[in-house]
């Protein structure tokens, strides 16, 4: 019975993991949608401004503005969705094609639950650390 029990645990705390997996891509693809939509603002350097909230949706905002409302509201949404739940954004120029760049978006949160419950040897250097990462051409 309580291998059974250790089973049934096993397998909530690997769902657990492949729902944060699933919420963390999920994620970085909205960040990537948002950042092909607002294009001036990537091959401008927005998305390496800091994140701020402004008010977007009831008024109108330069480019760079509105990225910096993107990251603040993804960042939001990562530490709401994944625990210590963090990520970046960067453009830089494709060093194969001058005429695109590169966006990279990555996801980064504690997966340290599962990890614990799968096992893994506390030798790694962070096996809790996770990350998702999405690269495109822009």
């Amino acid at each position: 019975l309580l291998g059974v029990a250790k089973l049934v645990l096993g397998a909530v705390h690997a769902d657990d993991s492949a729902y944060m997996r699933g919420q963390a891509t999920a994620l970085a693809y909205q960040m990537l949608d948002a950042v092909r939509a607002n294009h001036p603002a990537a091959l401008d350097g927005g998305y390496a401004l800091a994140p701020a909230s402004t008010d977007c949706m009831s008024g109108s905002c330069d480019p760079d503005t509105l990225a910096q409302d993107d990251l603040y509201q993804w960042k939001q949404r990562l530490s709401q969705a994944l625990p210590s739940g963090t990520g970046t954004v960067s453009v830089v120029p494709d060093p194969l094609d001058s005429n695109d760049n590169i966006v990279t978006v990555a996801v980064n949160w504690n997966d340290s639950l599962a990890q614990w419950a799968f096992g893994t040897p506390s030798t790694d250097a962070d096996p809790s650390a996770m990350t998702v990462t999405l690269e495109s051409v822009l």
